[in-house]
Order: structure tokens, then C-alpha cells, then sequence
């Protein structure tokens, strides 16, 4: 694998990682956001990771399935659970019968997998900067 293979693999995945921290920011910030424009309350989004496959050479008869050379966001979905119904009779988005819908949103759950994102985008950077002092001591011993 070459240094500039490396470079693109840690920065898809740094990219992928900060949208995904994005996201989950966006699900903790709306723990409590009982209406939205399309109505009813926040939907918990959640990123899905896909692999960046690199493009299949015409007349290769390697390998029939490409070899990754990244991470990609390949969508983006909202949760299709249930809301929390909680009974607040008062409250402007209450029913009829007095329960407000509210996210189905753990923030305990989010801020565990912001924390893992934030690990994997560190990890990431290591890994980038590590890349980087190898090719510059490469480098250097070519000079000398």
C-alpha cells in the first residue's frame, strides 16, 4: 500500500467519523424537541458506513472483488421507533389525551457513541500523522 493509499483511507474515514459526530450531536441536542417542521417529534438520525471500493481495472483478471481504500457516510437514517410518550397535559404539543411525544433519544447511548467517534477520528489522526513522518523520513534518507 502506498503513503498516498494511506492518506486517502485515513481521510475518508476522518470525514466519515465527522459527520457522524455531527449527527450525533444533532440526536442530543433534539433529546427534547417535540415538533419539527414535518411534524411530530425529532427522529433520532443514525449514520451508515459503507466501503469506498477502488474502481475495478478493464481486462484485470486479479481479483473479482476491489480492494477498499476508504470509508464512505452511505446514508443517513431516521429511527423508526416509537416515540416516548410522557403524560404533561400542559404542554403546547400535548394530545387530546395529555401525553406529549417526545424523541426516543438515550442520551447516555448517544454520548457513549460520540465518544467512540471522537476515538476513531483520533485514531485516525494518529495514524495520518504517523503516514506523514514516515514518508518524511523516507525522504530524508533518499537526500542523504
Amino acid at each position: 500500500m502506498s503513503v498516498f493509499a494511506s492518506f486517502g483511507i485515513s481521510g475518508s474515514a476522518l470525514t466519515a467519523q465527522r459527520l457522524r459526530m455531527d449527527v450525533l450531536a444533532g440526536n442530543v441536542a433534539n433529546s427534547e424537541t417535540t415538533r419539527t417542521p414535518d411534524g411530530g417529534p425529532y427522529r433520532r438520525a443514525e449514520v451508515v458506513f459503507a466501503p469506498i471500493r477502488a474502481p475495478q481495472r478493464l481486462g484485470s483478471t486479479k481479483r473479482p472483488e476491489s480492494p477498499t481504500t476508504g470509508v464512505a457516510v452511505s446514508q443517513i437514517i431516521a429511527d423508526a421507533g416509537e416515540p416516548k410518550q410522557v403524560y404533561d397535559p400542559g404542554h403546547p404539543d400535548a394530545d387530546a389525551s395529555g401525553y406529549v411525544a417526545y424523541p426516543n433519544i438515550d442520551v447516555v447511548t448517544e454520548m457513549t457513541n460520540l465518544l467512540s467517534a471522537v476515538r476513531s477520528y483520533e485514531a485516525n489522526v494518529t495514524v495520518l500523522n504517523i503516514t506523514k513522518a514516515t514518508a518524511q523520513r523516507a525522504l530524508e534518507i533518499g537526500r542523504a
